[in-house]
């Protein structure tokens, strides 16, 4: 059996399900036929910003996606300085 993949309206749905009050995430899950570790997984990614709440939108909004960009991009960066200061400080020593 092959791994199943479930597209971002049924991850929103199963999400809003199990945050009703007083429903139980491992009944959610049984009833949608998935590990309740799944469920809890897509809650938490929910719940830290990196799936929008309305649908037709990507899971990861194009805001999130450019933070992700512009932390790529300045750790990039600051390995380039670290490299560029250990340069300057092995040029800089006086030859004895």
């Amino acid at each position: 059996m092959g791994r199943r993949t479930h597209g971002m309206e049924f991850k929103r749905e199963a999400v809003k399900l199990a945050a009703q009050p007083g429903v139980s995430k491992t009944q959610v899950a049984r009833e949608l036929g998935i590990h309740v570790n799944m469920l809890r997984y897509w809650m938490r990614q929910f719940e830290s910003g990196k799936w929008e709440a309305a649908g037709g939108v990507p899971l990861k909004s194009a805001q999130q996606q450019e933070i992700d960009r512009l932390r790529r991009e300045l750790r990039r960066a600051e390995t380039e300085r670290d490299i560029l200061k250990k340069a300057v400080a092995y040029f800089a020593k006086e030859p004895k």
